[in-house]
């Protein structure tokens, strides 16, 4: 046995020494005998990647996928330590790591991997993943309840550990990159009511109002009437609190209600994060719905994240891995339209499109804060939700601020308008947006 140890160290520090010629990285690999190889010539205020055992590499070696690095992650078998997980991520996730990546030799690098395919020692067993049909595409198992409560219904108090003093669980907006959170959350707050010209006494529909803070924010400042409705109660809960803290019971009401059952008729509609969630195969029904519910001369506000368009249809129903992962540890049942296609069902419903701004780099940004919130929260947040959901949810938002850094990930706002015929209700610039 002793003789089978030695081989595997062996061969794991060879593989390192392999990794640090092609790379040539700022970082250490430490291995299970406690000693650290350099990734590279430079190591001083570099990262660390740790591995606890032989197994680690022989469980993904034996079912090479992203399900089982997460696994081998969320249990502690693989680690990581000098920054946080988006300042790593960088440091891989770049097209010179890539490029020097191929003049790996494969060869010898795959021979240096045969020791190790059959250790065993480091399992990896959780169950923080949904339980029950993670992509929602059979619509008589669709629940949409249990795959918003499985994501927000954490606790109020693990979402505020990261997140500003308003709970704004969605893409910020920085007029300036240097800007705190909080003041980017608050401009944006700004920027919806701007974009929905919002004025004293319209009637404004929030869906997916999360912790209320659009609601509550429009109507002290603008002095509308405001309804929201979300689906989790541990935001339906705080919303209806906080509503009553700032006196404003006459102008903001809150239901704990899916956005198909709500009736009545508003000004203005605002969206904010709530599309991913309703599933491509239901787009045409949420448009209708809206467009149900907005007056003729309304204003629509989609906030959504999308992924890129591809050049087949073949091409675009092909789910990536991470796409896999996100839906079964993150958010089940949502899945990510491109602008175009958004576009198009918009129009089909009837609206008129009359401005769309992209915030991809606002939301790498958002996300890359949330990250190291979270992360100086380590202690707090496990013992809310213990280890195995800390750590996913850290390697999600570092995932998620590298997506949208490299453009893999898109995020847009859409202005659309329920215009009957002639004149939009909309200026004739955008100078009012930016007064």
């Amino acid at each position: 046995m002793k003789n089978i140890d030695a081989r595997r160290l062996t061969a794991a520090q060879n593989i390192v020494r392999q990794l640090a010629e092609a790379l040539a990285l700022d970082g250490q690999v430490q291995l299970w005998d406690g000693n650290r190889y350099p990734l590279g010539p430079n190591t001083g205020n570099g990262f660390v990647l740790k591995i606890s055992g032989p197994g680690v590499i022989g469980s993904i070696l034996r079912r090479p996928s992203l399900d089982t690095v997460i696994q081998q992650y969320i249990s502690e078998n693989i680690d990581f330590e000098g920054g946080t997980l988006v300042e790593i991520g960088r440091k891989f996730n770049n097209k010179h790591t890539r490029s020097r990546l191929k003049g790996l030799r494969k060869s010898q690098f795959v021979k240096s991997l045969l020791p190790l395919l059959f250790a065993t020692d480091a399992v990896a067993q959780n169950s923080v993943g949904f339980d029950g049909d993670e992509t929602g595409k059979v619509k008589s198992k669709r629940d949409n309840r249990k795959f918003i409560e499985f994501h927000y219904d954490l606790s109020n108090e693990f979402y505020k550990l990261f997140l500003d003093p308003e709970m704004q669980y969605s893409c910020a907006y920085f007029a300036d990159w240097s800007n705190s959170l909080e003041q980017a959350q608050s401009d944006k707050l700004e920027m919806i009511c701007r974009k929905l010209r919002l004025r004293p006494g319209d009637r404004l529909l929030d869906i997916g109002s999360g912790w209320g803070g659009l609601i509550c924010y429009a109507a002290r400042n603008y002095k509308v009437s405001a309804h929201g409705v979300t689906l989790s109660r541990e935001q339906y809960e705080y919303a209806l609190g906080k509503v009553r803290q700032m006196g404003l019971q006459e102008r903001v009401t809150v239901e704990l209600k899916d956005y198909s059952e709500v009736q009545g008729e508003f000004d203005k509609i605002a969206s904010i994060g709530m599309y991913e969630h309703i599933g491509l195969a239901n787009i045409p029904a949420y448009m209708q719905t809206v467009r149900r519910l907005l007056a003729d001369d309304g204003l629509f506000l989609n906030h959504a994240i999308a992924r890129r368009a591809k050049g087949s249809i073949r091409a675009w129903k092909r789910v990536r891995p991470e796409k896999k992962a996100l839906a079964k540890y993150i958010f089940p049942g949502g899945e990510l339209d491109n602008i175009g296609h958004s576009l198009q069902a918009m129009e089909q419903a009837g609206f008129e499109v009359q401005d769309v701004e992209a915030w991809r780099q606002h939301y790498a940004l958002t996300t890359e804060y949330w990250c190291q919130r979270l992360t100086a929260n380590r202690e707090k947040a496990i013992d809310l939700v213990g280890v195995p959901k800390y750590r996913i949810w850290v390697a999600y938002l570092a995932g998620v601020s590298l997506a949208f850094s490299r453009g893999s990930a898109l995020i847009f706002q859409t202005l659309v308008s329920k215009t009957p015929k002639g004149r939009s209700p909309l200026p004739s610039t955008r100078a009012d947006l930016y007064r």
